[in-house]
């Protein structure tokens, strides 16, 4: 039984982390009758624009993050990204706050080596070879120890920041200074991935819920410098990779438990389906579900962490997504273009309301639905090259 919000009766979700994706799971959220409470590190962030009421803190502060969970008393605590102060997470879920889907898998899922070494150490999932370094001399061991080209990454950021291939020994320097500068929480630790050399990467969204495990159809998508461009549902695959997808998906989620959406990332490549990364939220890639499914991902997110059931999802129609980013930082910008955008056929634009710019941050995406893929793909291009940010 709900209450209504701000009534003191009502079912209370406090994000942290106030994206783009978080914005829609508030949307959600609100259309179930529920409270919302959007916390980030900046004012204005996109949910907190749609959410009841928001907090500025440093997420990575554990006695900030205390301070509000505890004022606040949510029924649900819902991390939306992964720089957070986890260890805090874990001790509040021990004293009886729900966190989503547990404080133990934000917790593992937040740097890349503990999500690392639960998939290949522990569950024998395919993954790329890979080691670690915490210095440049290591990296330098790492690189030779891995091969070139690998990729190298900071264990813990996002969008692909700090994330570079190294192609020669000559070039490990640069991926370290890179690394450095993108990584988040000021943590000197890298990850060194051997390159798979594979035909796609794709995107299983799988529900954990009531209902018990479910998965979307396959997104496939393209990535530029670790973050992506652009993506579409369905992805084509054989059913035995779809099997194997399968598996290496309820494995991972298995292991990490609770309830909610997770983006299994994975490579598919001529000799099977290798294990990449998990997120234990929605996923950027997964906005292309709002053209294209019965229930979008946020919503299916939003079903499960409440304890609802979840039906057979149900894909309507192929679709794609293609994003705009901005190639400079400035606080005084406008989105223009929108007339011509949403004159292409079958397409929505949805602009995030971000307050500011940064070179390569995603400001808008477009999404474009058609009889085939490859159409959608070229509609939704057509109408994100429409978009244009225009700097004051």
């Amino acid at each position: 039984m709900y209450g209504a919000p701000l009534s003191g009766q009502a079912k209370k979700m406090l994000l942290l982390g106030s994206g783009e994706l978080g914005k829609e799971v508030v949307i959600e959220a609100q259309r179930l009758g529920v409270e919302t409470i959007a916390v980030d590190r900046y004012a204005n962030a996109p949910a907190m624009q749609a959410a009841h009421r928001s907090y500025v803190i440093n997420m990575l502060d554990g006695e900030e993050l205390r301070r509000v969970i505890e004022q606040e008393k949510p029924d649900l605590i819902v991390p939306e990204i992964e720089a957070i102060a986890t260890p805090t997470l874990v001790d509040l879920e021990r004293e009886g706050y729900k966190v989503v889907p547990t404080a133990t898998a934000a917790r593992l899922t937040m740097d890349r080596e503990g999500i690392r070494r639960l998939a290949a150490e522990q569950l024998g999932l395919p993954t790329a070879k890979f080691a670690f370094a915490d210095s440049l001399e290591q990296l330098r061991a790492a690189v030779t120890q891995i091969g070139t080209p690998c990729v190298i990454k900071p264990i813990m950021s996002s969008s692909g920041k700090g994330q570079s291939i190294c192609r020669t020994p000559d070039d490990v320097e640069a991926s370290w200074n890179a690394a450095m500068e993108g990584g988040r929480a000021k943590k000197t630790r890298v990850i060194v991935e051997e390159f798979i050399h594979f035909d796609s990467e794709i995107t299983l969204l799988t529900v954990r819920s009531v209902s018990g495990t479910t998965y979307c159809a396959p997104i496939g998508h393209i990535q530029k410098d670790g973050d992506y461009i652009e993506s579409w549902q369905p992805h084509a695959m054989s059913e035995a990779q779809i099997r194997e997808a399968q598996h290496i998906a309820k494995s991972i989620t298995d292991a990490l438990g609770g309830a909610g959406i997770y983006g299994v990332e994975l490579f598919l490549a001529p000799d099977r389906v290798y294990f990449s990364e998990v997120s234990p939220r929605p996923h950027d890639t997964g906005m292309v579900t709002m053209v294209t499914q019965d229930l979008s991902e946020f919503a299916l997110h939003v079903r499960a962490i409440l304890g609802f059931p979840v039906p057979t999802i149900r894909l309507l129609t192929p679709g794609a997504s293609y994003t705009l980013k901005a190639d400079r930082e400035t606080e005084t910008f406008r989105i223009g273009g929108l007339e011509e955008a949403l004159a292409v056929p079958n397409s929505q634009v949805r602009i995030f309301g971000k307050p500011e710019t940064k070179k390569g941050r995603r400001m808008a995406v477009a999404l474009s639905s058609a009889d085939t893929v490859e159409q959608a793909r070229k509609q939704a291009k057509e109408s994100a090259s429409s978009l244009r940010i225009e700097y004051q």
